[in-house]
């Protein structure tokens, strides 16, 4: 019995110790890969991520990284629309919520608020970070530059801001290239693999090295292929424009103006570094509303135009380009998501982990949904041979989240209910 157990004992410590040395040889082969590939910020993503319990990243890292404040004014209050609860969600659109991790979801209507609630930990003075909707902001505040004179047109090259754009093919991108995201760069968008540039982007420390390094891949001005980067390179201009970072641009020309409740923060790429312009928008649901309204309100506050209107009117226009599905661009204006549902139209800012300010100026509606998790995008089917008003409509909705359509029914739901 004895001589049993000792066999089973030196075999258990051969596979443990075999078991711990191929462990130790995969860290090694992994240390030399990021060492021998410069791809130091894999260290930051691994941290940030597998040992903190997550597959990814969330929106509550705003104290992870360096940001900057971006200061509130004085704030303009919400109404409450005289009524002092809520129209109560029905079973199965709770469970939607609760199925994609919903921290926030909130409906206004002109000044006031009709729906509002949080989940778990997530509160109204909570801010947390946009992801991808921090695109439009960028946008918004090219536009203001553009009404200053500080840029001179749309039209005009990127390169009379970024000099590492006056060589090669890259001499012929201009600024409307980048609002449109038809740059033709190289620029590798993916929220899932870790050598990506998105991953180096958002965990890397320095960004305008990155995004300088591009190569021009396509010719600009063709196809709609969504990138990150062009983002990045747009708040580039803004800063070499107005001489000022775009959290301050921010908080001066939108910020304190829209009457925000609070301060928000945007991250950097290091201490006293630069903006991530492409993301990492931290701020409170209720000043996301305050956004979605001046979208809606095509870049008013009160009586003040605080972006121009004629530049409003351009990014709500979808450039006649094509799309990596090879069907005409019918999903995105200067920045902006654009959703026609056959009768009105629907703008919104998007992010990755299901952000959505949704402005429909039809029903005078802003929508604001905050959470962990987003449904895949519709694509379009393999079955070629549809009715045209059934492709018509099929091609209308590709490209955008599946669930971005429930929170639209919800909110005209609740908005019809508080009439």
């Amino acid at each position: 019995m004895r001589h049993k157990f000792s066999k089973a004992w030196i075999t258990g410590r051969k596979f443990l110790r075999a078991v711990f040395y191929t462990i130790l040889a995969v860290l090694i082969i992994l240390n030399l890969f990021v060492i021998l590939s410069g791809r130091f910020y894999l260290y930051k993503g691994v941290a940030y991520t597998y040992f903190a319990g997550k597959m990814s990243p969330d929106i509550y890292e705003r104290d992870y990284f360096y940001y900057s404040t971006v200061k509130r004014g004085e704030t303009i209050n919400w109404k409450r629309n005289g009524q002092r609860e809520n129209v109560p969600l029905g079973k199965d659109e709770k469970r939607f919520m609760r199925s994609l991790h919903t921290k926030a979801f909130l409906v206004f209507r002109g000044d006031s608020i009709l729906f509002e609630e949080y989940y778990d930990t997530h509160k109204a003075n909570t801010v947390s970070n946009s992801f991808s909707a921090a695109k439009t902001v960028v946008a918004l505040l090219v536009g203001i530059a553009l009404e200053e004179g500080k840029i001179k047109s749309m039209d005009e090259p990127v390169g009379h801001y970024i000099p590492e754009f006056m060589v090669d093919d890259r001499r012929n991108i201009t600024i409307r290239h980048l609002l449109m995201m038809s740059s033709g760069l190289d620029w590798e968008e993916s929220g899932k693999n870790p050598l990506s540039t998105n991953a180096e982007s958002y965990y890397g420390s320095d960004l305008y090295g990155l995004v300088t390094r591009q190569k021009p891949i396509k010719k600009p001005g063709k196809t709609f292929i969504y990138q990150s980067g062009n983002s990045q390179l747009l708040a580039y201009v803004v800063e070499k424009a107005t001489g000022k970072t775009v959290s301050q641009y921010l908080e001066e020309k939108i910020w304190k103006k829209m009457g925000a409740e609070h301060d928000a923060y945007w991250s950097l790429d290091k201490k006293d570094g630069d903006e991530k312009a492409f993301c990492c928008l931290y701020a409170s649901a209720r000043d996301f509303g305050r956004l979605g309204k001046l979208i809606l309100n095509k870049g008013k506050v009160g009586n003040e135009q605080v972006v121009p209107l004629w530049y409003m009117n351009e990014m709500f226009q979808i450039p006649p380009i094509g799309t990596e599905e090879g069907i005409t661009n019918q999903r995105y204006g200067l920045h902006i998501w654009h959703y026609f549902d056959g009768s009105h139209n629907i703008y919104y800012c998007r992010g990755i982990k299901g952000q959505y300010v949704i402005s429909i100026p039809s029903d005078d509606l802003v929508i604001v949904r905050l959470g962990l998790e987003r449904m895949d995008n519709i694509t379009m089917p393999e079955k070629k041979n549809l009715f045209r008003e059934e492709r018509q409509e099929t091609e209308r909705m590709v490209g955008h989240p599946k669930d971005f359509f429930t929170y639209i029914n919800i909110g005209r739901r609740i908005a019809a209910s508080t009439k």
